[in-house]
């Protein structure tokens, strides 16, 4: 049995009170955080990037020459998010802009020979494992999951401000407020 479906099953077969299935949602959540905390700390470590300044350096190694709205689409986060870490990136030199050669006012992004040797040596970015994990949901699942994530997350943060990429604050090429 694969280890999530442990995981799943123990929380299916808890006892049902409220108070259970609310630990069990935090617990889930607790997890959730933990390891997206543990591989950020990692990627940090070991590279000096944040996990989302990693996550971005994956995206722009599958796909030459993007722009800054496209990248955004590829890594399924707001245009503002995104630019904020490619600008580190581009101050960290792992990143170059030049205009675009079919379309001057166009800004395409590219791997530097630094972005490229450093993610020779970088593990998945967390974000793919979770991107690949939600995609691997039924339909169902998913609707479920994006209606309770909705309003827990609207519960602790009530704004519609886009949300920042996860870990984008991290690193030493982030701006310290």
């Amino acid at each position: 049995m694969l280890p999530w479906r442990r995981v799943a099953t123990r929380a299916k077969s808890a006892p049902k009170g409220p108070q259970q299935e609310i630990r069990a949602v935090l617990d889930g959540v607790r997890r959730l955080v933990q390891g997206l905390h543990n591989s950020s700390r990692d990627t940090e470590k070991r590279l000096g990037l944040s996990a989302a300044q990693l996550f971005v350096l994956h995206k722009l190694a599958s796909e030459r020459g993007l722009s800054v709205n496209a990248l955004a689409e590829r890594t399924l986060t707001h245009q503002s998010s995104v630019s904020a870490v490619v600008s580190r990136l581009v101050e960290g030199g792992f990143v170059s802009r030049a205009p675009s050669e079919a379309d001057r006012r166009r800004v395409q992004l590219s791997l530097t020979r630094k972005g490229r040797a450093t993610l020779e040596k970088a593990p998945e970015a967390a974000q793919e494992r979770l991107i690949s994990a939600i995609e691997g949901l039924s339909k169902a699942e998913r609707r479920v999951l994006t209606s309770g994530l909705a309003k827990l997350s609207f519960a602790l943060t009530p704004t519609e401000t886009p949300a920042t990429m996860l870990f984008a604050d991290d690193g030493p090429t982030a701006k310290k407020r």
